[in-house]
Protein backbone atom coordinates (compact mmCIF):
# COMPACT_ATOMS: atom_id res chain seq x y z
CA UNK A 1 0.00 0.00 0.00
CA UNK A 2 3.04 2.59 -0.01
CA UNK A 3 2.71 3.65 -4.03
CA UNK A 4 -0.86 3.98 -2.92
CA UNK A 5 -0.13 6.15 -0.20
CA UNK A 6 2.08 7.88 -2.17
CA UNK A 7 -0.28 8.28 -5.01
CA UNK A 8 -2.72 10.21 -2.13
CA UNK A 9 0.23 12.15 -0.91
CA UNK A 10 2.17 13.88 -3.27
CA UNK A 11 1.41 17.53 -4.35
CA UNK A 12 3.00 20.13 -6.43
CA UNK A 13 5.85 21.58 -4.84
CA UNK A 14 6.04 25.48 -5.65
CA UNK A 15 8.76 26.68 -3.28
CA UNK A 16 12.26 25.00 -3.29
CA UNK A 17 15.33 25.34 -1.10
CA UNK A 18 18.57 26.24 -2.96
CA UNK A 19 20.18 22.86 -1.94
CA UNK A 20 20.96 20.73 -4.83
CA UNK A 21 19.30 17.20 -4.95
CA UNK A 22 22.06 14.13 -4.41
CA UNK A 23 22.81 12.05 -7.79
CA UNK A 24 21.04 8.76 -6.16
CA UNK A 25 17.81 11.00 -6.05
CA UNK A 26 18.00 12.43 -10.11
CA UNK A 27 19.34 8.82 -10.88
CA UNK A 28 16.14 7.39 -9.28
CA UNK A 29 13.59 9.29 -10.84
CA UNK A 30 15.42 9.36 -14.22
CA UNK A 31 14.88 5.71 -14.06
CA UNK A 32 11.41 5.67 -13.37
CA UNK A 33 10.44 7.46 -15.77
CA UNK A 34 12.30 5.50 -18.47
CA UNK A 35 10.10 2.80 -16.76
CA UNK A 36 6.59 4.47 -18.13
CA UNK A 37 4.64 2.66 -20.72
CA UNK A 38 4.87 4.12 -24.25
CA UNK A 39 2.98 2.99 -26.92
CA UNK A 40 3.75 0.33 -29.05
CA UNK A 41 6.77 -0.11 -26.94
CA UNK A 42 8.72 2.84 -28.77
CA UNK A 43 10.31 4.48 -25.55
CA UNK A 44 9.65 8.09 -27.55
CA UNK A 45 10.39 10.35 -24.81
CA UNK A 46 13.62 11.90 -23.83
CA UNK A 47 14.60 13.20 -20.57
CA UNK A 48 17.06 16.05 -20.18
CA UNK A 49 18.17 16.89 -16.69
CA UNK A 50 19.39 20.43 -16.13
CA UNK A 51 21.60 21.25 -13.26
CA UNK A 52 23.05 24.40 -14.56
CA UNK A 53 21.48 27.62 -12.89
CA UNK A 54 22.32 29.60 -16.01
CA UNK A 55 20.83 26.57 -18.21
CA UNK A 56 17.54 26.87 -16.37
CA UNK A 57 17.23 30.41 -16.19
CA UNK A 58 17.15 30.47 -19.86
CA UNK A 59 14.72 27.65 -19.47
CA UNK A 60 13.12 29.87 -17.27
CA UNK A 61 13.00 33.15 -18.73
CA UNK A 62 11.77 31.14 -22.17
CA UNK A 63 8.74 29.49 -20.21
CA UNK A 64 7.92 33.10 -18.83
CA UNK A 65 7.87 34.24 -22.07
CA UNK A 66 5.30 31.83 -23.25
CA UNK A 67 2.91 33.25 -20.69
CA UNK A 68 3.40 36.23 -21.29
CA UNK A 69 5.06 38.03 -17.97
CA UNK A 70 8.96 38.38 -18.28
CA UNK A 71 8.86 38.77 -14.54
CA UNK A 72 7.09 35.31 -13.95
CA UNK A 73 8.78 32.67 -12.44
CA UNK A 74 7.68 29.69 -13.18
CA UNK A 75 10.32 27.31 -11.79
CA UNK A 76 9.82 28.01 -8.20
CA UNK A 77 13.58 27.80 -7.94
CA UNK A 78 14.53 24.63 -8.48
CA UNK A 79 17.41 23.39 -8.56
CA UNK A 80 17.06 20.80 -11.08
CA UNK A 81 14.57 21.01 -13.99
CA UNK A 82 13.84 17.56 -16.17
CA UNK A 83 13.20 18.91 -20.03
CA UNK A 84 10.95 15.74 -21.21
CA UNK A 85 10.52 15.78 -24.70
CA UNK A 86 9.51 13.02 -27.65
CA UNK A 87 9.89 12.05 -31.19
CA UNK A 88 6.42 13.02 -32.87
CA UNK A 89 7.55 10.99 -35.55
CA UNK A 90 6.68 8.15 -33.05
CA UNK A 91 3.50 6.78 -31.51
CA UNK A 92 1.16 8.55 -29.16
CA UNK A 93 4.13 10.66 -28.66
CA UNK A 94 2.40 13.11 -26.21
CA UNK A 95 1.00 10.55 -24.25
CA UNK A 96 3.96 8.50 -24.05
CA UNK A 97 5.67 12.05 -22.57
CA UNK A 98 2.92 12.34 -20.34
CA UNK A 99 3.25 9.00 -18.57
CA UNK A 100 7.05 9.49 -18.30
CA UNK A 101 6.51 13.07 -16.20
CA UNK A 102 3.75 11.09 -13.77
CA UNK A 103 6.24 8.43 -13.03
CA UNK A 104 8.94 10.93 -12.46
CA UNK A 105 6.71 12.98 -10.01
CA UNK A 106 5.31 9.97 -8.03
CA UNK A 107 9.08 8.47 -7.79
CA UNK A 108 10.24 12.03 -6.41
CA UNK A 109 7.64 11.96 -4.00
CA UNK A 110 8.82 8.45 -3.13
CA UNK A 111 12.47 9.60 -2.90
CA UNK A 112 11.77 12.30 -0.54
CA UNK A 113 11.76 15.17 -3.14
CA UNK A 114 9.40 18.01 -4.01
CA UNK A 115 8.30 18.51 -7.65
CA UNK A 116 6.06 19.78 -10.34
CA UNK A 117 4.56 19.41 -13.67
CA UNK A 118 4.86 23.07 -15.77
CA UNK A 119 3.86 23.11 -19.08
CA UNK A 120 4.28 25.32 -21.75
CA UNK A 121 7.69 23.22 -22.96
CA UNK A 122 6.41 22.80 -26.42
CA UNK A 123 6.51 26.81 -26.74
CA UNK A 124 9.12 26.93 -25.52
CA UNK A 125 11.37 24.14 -27.61
CA UNK A 126 9.82 25.96 -30.83
CA UNK A 127 11.27 28.92 -30.29
CA UNK A 128 14.61 29.53 -32.34
CA UNK A 129 16.28 29.52 -28.46
CA UNK A 130 14.77 26.03 -27.55
CA UNK A 131 15.80 24.71 -31.18
CA UNK A 132 19.81 25.66 -30.05
CA UNK A 133 19.10 23.83 -26.97
CA UNK A 134 17.90 20.87 -28.09
CA UNK A 135 21.19 20.74 -30.88
CA UNK A 136 23.40 21.69 -27.72
CA UNK A 137 22.16 18.41 -26.26
CA UNK A 138 22.46 16.30 -29.82
CA UNK A 139 18.46 16.02 -30.42
CA UNK A 140 18.22 17.50 -33.63
CA UNK A 141 15.28 16.11 -35.92
CA UNK A 142 11.42 15.39 -34.73
CA UNK A 143 11.44 16.39 -30.49
CA UNK A 144 8.57 18.45 -29.13
CA UNK A 145 8.30 19.54 -25.60
CA UNK A 146 6.00 17.60 -23.52
CA UNK A 147 6.37 19.44 -19.82
CA UNK A 148 9.65 20.43 -17.40
CA UNK A 149 9.48 18.42 -13.87
CA UNK A 150 10.81 20.93 -11.49
CA UNK A 151 12.79 18.67 -8.47
CA UNK A 152 14.30 19.98 -4.94
CA UNK A 153 13.90 19.94 -1.69
CA UNK A 154 10.29 21.66 -0.50
CA UNK A 155 10.89 25.13 1.44
CA UNK A 156 8.25 24.48 3.76
CA UNK A 157 5.44 22.08 4.52
CA UNK A 158 3.29 20.35 1.00
CA UNK A 159 -0.15 21.81 0.39
CA UNK A 160 -2.51 19.12 1.63
CA UNK A 161 -4.41 17.16 -1.00
CA UNK A 162 -8.07 19.02 -2.06
CA UNK A 163 -11.36 16.46 -1.24
CA UNK A 164 -11.68 14.78 -4.45
CA UNK A 165 -14.69 15.80 -6.81
CA UNK A 166 -17.74 13.50 -6.47
CA UNK A 167 -18.10 10.86 -9.11
CA UNK A 168 -14.42 11.67 -10.11
CA UNK A 169 -14.50 7.80 -11.22
CA UNK A 170 -17.60 5.75 -11.84
CA UNK A 171 -17.91 2.13 -11.42
CA UNK A 172 -20.43 -0.04 -13.64
CA UNK A 173 -20.89 -3.65 -12.89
Amino acid sequence: MGTLDDLKNRRSIRSYKEEQIRDSELDAVLEAGAYAPSGMGQQSAVMVAVQNKDVIAALERLNAAVIGDPNAHPFYGAPTVVNVLVDNTKCTPVENGSLVIGNMLNAAHAAGLGSIYIYRAREVFESPEGQELLKTWGLNGNYIGVGHVLLGYAAGDPPQAAPRKERYSIKIC
